[in-house]
């Protein structure tokens, strides 16, 4: 039935009965939930480390075995939605103050490590499908410290030794691969990593693609293979290229990891290049009552036109405190860590013990 009035001037039409049964949702469909939420968290990471190796002098000349308590990371994590298409992240993180004449020098100072809006296309291109744009992870070293897991104690090769930075600024998507089959990520960056702000014009084009070669169950479907490259320059003629492979397998009772990395290097178009490589291999096996160990080894190339290696080989145990849900997580770990160099490379050995905590919510 049609009803008609007019008021104020407007004719309108008043659908009821039959016709307005047309218009109700169908049974079932639940309309996306578009309330604002924001949550707030926090990861610390603390420690402290006796230095065997090698010396320290102090301010009266001795010579002393360097041993202290530190905090390497002290996240604030605010994350939020808008609505169901739009979130974001700001997240804070220290760094140490070492800028001469300073009231702050040695202090603990806040620093912006990732600021970003996400546009979700779960909707249209399946769950995990996104675009991010601002102060956002990278594409690998984000993948590789989920499995690592560890990065409490100290970062995986391709962070540590410098070739790549954990955040930039840039545009960046990605997309899950149909039947959990893995999952590829994009992204433009700066280049120059979230501590310096862009100093020419040059980006970096970064991709990562990861395969899942057995997804449907079973004692392999922890198994990724997964491919890596960093097209960059620091200056219009350089070279800044990174390639990592990686195999990696994620078991209820075991971890483990083979990273082989290859890096060319030229700051400037009349420099000569540098070409270094290296590889870790890791393991993280573990019980069900929380105890677990980590063993990893680290050799490095840093010029592949020079006779000599660095190396770094850690052992440690560690406890995890279980009965929550990631991301809540609390973590102590012991650990011996050595570092060598060849002669060629004219630096000392170190060997450092170190009592690491983790706590993240």
């Amino acid at each position: 039935m049609l009803k008609w009035w007019v008021g104020g001037g407007a004719l309108a039409l008043l659908a009821v009965g039959s016709v307005q049964a047309q218009v109700t949702p169908a049974a079932g469909y639940t309309p996306p939930d578009d309330t604002p939420t924001i949550k707030v968290g926090t990861v610390i990471f603390t420690d402290y480390t006796y230095q065997d190796e090698p010396t320290v002098t102090d301010a009266a000349g001795n010579q002393v075995k360097s041993k202290g308590f530190n905090v390497t990371r002290a996240y604030i994590n605010v994350t939020g939605n808008i609505t169901h298409l739009f979130s974001f992240r700001v997240t804070p993180d220290i760094t140490r103050e070492s800028g001469l004449g300073s009231s702050l020098t040695g202090s603990l100072d806040y620093r912006l490590k990732y600021a970003y809006g996400q546009f979700n296309m779960d909707q249209w291109l399946g769950k995990g499908t996104w675009l991010r744009l601002g102060d956002i992870q990278t594409p690998y070293i984000d993948f590789i410290d989920s499995v690592y897991r560890y990065r409490f104690q100290g970062p995986t090769i391709t962070d540590r030794e410098g070739f790549l930075v954990s955040a930039d600024f840039g545009l960046a998507g990605h997309y899950n691969f149909p039947g959990n089959f893995g999952d590829v990520m994009f992204g433009v960056y700066n280049g120059e990593g979230y501590q310096k702000a862009e100093a020419n014009n040059q980006q970096a084009y970064q991709i990562r693609a990861t395969l899942r070669p057995v997804p449907l169950g079973g004692l392999f479907s922890g198994l990724r293979l997964t491919g890596f490259y960093d097209d960059d320059a620091p200056v219009n003629g350089g070279k800044r290229n990174r390639f990592v492979g990686a195999l990696t397998f994620e078991h209820k009772y075991a971890n483990a990891g083979f990273e082989w990395l290859s890096n060319e290097d030229q700051p400037l178009p009349t420099s000569p290049s540098v070409k270094s490589d290296g590889y870790s291999v890791w393991v993280t096996p573990r019980t069900s009552f929380g105890l677990e160990g980590l063993l990893r080894y680290d050799d490095l190339t840093p010029d592949k036109d020079v006779d000599a290696k660095k190396d770094r080989t850690i052992a440690g145990v560690s406890w995890w405190w279980y009965g929550q849900t990631t991301p809540v997580s609390a973590a102590l770990m012991l650990d011996v860590e050595k570092v060598g160099y060849d002669e060629a490379l004219a630096k000392a050995d170190e060997k450092r013990y170190a009592l690491h905590a983790l706590f993240q919510y």
